[in-house]
């Protein structure tokens, strides 16, 4: 079935550039099988390591995951540490195949926030991978859009203070330099899985145009043929940016 999917998604051709996925359920499929809630985070990382390895293999050349919120820190202390040792092990296990296979490491959010031990083990994998030139893997660690915004208008405020620039200055470009996606392209497709079907604070402004893809699938069984399905959704769709469906075909 996984095979005919590739097939038509690639036959198809307009493959999106960009892939932003909340990865949401981990809980409660935890839950429903009778497990501590960590276990749920433990088999997200088999879907993310099939994701991953997936986007890479059909040519995806950015794929951001929505790893740890802003938000995230006001959950249990137990579960939030147990998060943090996660993802610090997990970095040590995945990064030297992820850079055998080429995929270039990124974050975006405040590192600074992540206990030391998580925040260098990430940096070192950053390093490693930094001149990789296959998959673009983004975590948003910490990350709240909201706060990127607000740390952008920061930041040109005091560029037009220090008289850097003037009001006049200020466009959506300007803006879009300021974010911490200033070096990525916008998504094209937002997943999210759990069947919830709120944006929770991610990607606010670069998904002004973004097509979005709700599944009831809690992301512990979000796996290949769940990916190329909403692949396979987002290239029925035609994407007009305020224009009509006549402009577009024209």
């Amino acid at each position: 079935m996984s095979k005919s999917l590739r097939k038509q998604i690639l036959k198809q051709g307009d493959l999106p550039t960009h892939i932003a996925i909340i990865m949401d359920g981990n809980g409660r499929w935890a839950k429903a099988r009778s497990l501590p809630r960590v276990a749920g985070h433990r088999e997200g990382i088999n879907s993310v390591r099939e994701i991953v390895r997936i986007c890479g293999e059909i040519g995806i050349s950015y794929l951001t995951l929505y790893t740890f919120s802003s938000e995230n820190w006001n959950r249990p202390k137990r579960e939030v540490s147990a998060i943090m040792k996660l993802l610090l092990s997990t970095i040590k296990k995945e990064i030297k195949n992820l850079h055998k296979n080429n995929v270039r490491l990124s974050t975006i959010g405040n590192l600074e926030d992540l206990p030391s031990d998580s925040r260098q083990g990430m940096l070192d994998g950053i390093e490693m991978t930094k001149n990789n030139s296959g998959l673009n893997l983004n975590l948003a660690l910490s990350y709240g859009s909201r706060q990127e915004l607000l740390r952008a208008v920061r930041r040109i405020a005091d560029k037009i203070q220090s008289g850097k620039m003037t009001q006049d200055q200020i466009s959506e470009e300007t803006i879009s330099r300021e974010l911490y996606t200033a070096s990525v392209p916008d998504p094209d497709l937002l997943i999210r899985t759990g069947g919830e079907a709120r944006i929770s604070n991610f990607l606010l402004w670069q998904s002004a145009y973004t097509e979005f893809y709700m599944t009831d699938a809690f992301w512990p069984d979000f796996r290949e043929k769940e990916l190329l399905n909403s692949i396979l959704d987002y290239q029925s769709r035609q994407r007009r940016f305020g224009q009509t469906g006549e402009q577009v075909s024209a």
